[in-house]
């Protein structure tokens, strides 16, 4: 039980870097002139909601890494 919890722990650490990565990579192609050009706003917009949802997943998948842990410490008292 104990390894199959450790392993989840390190698959949910990866989806937080993965999605930590996307969301930063998102920020950085939304530009200055992106934000300020006036035709580009759908793009900008697109952008955010990236930005947004790559965030979002990296809390949850944080959140369920600190569920598991809590469920591992448990399981040993």
């Amino acid at each position: 039980m104990n390894w199959f919890l450790a392993l989840v722990i390190v698959v949910l650490m990866g989806f937080v870097v993965v999605s930590l990565v996307r969301g930063i990579i998102a920020f950085l192609q939304t530009t200055k002139i992106d934000l300020e050009n006036q035709e580009n706003e759908e793009h900008a917009a697109v952008m955010h909601k990236r930005q947004n949802q790559m965030m979002f997943n990296r809390v949850k998948y944080q959140a369920l890494a600190v569920v598991v842990v809590v469920i591992l410490l448990a399981v040993n008292s």
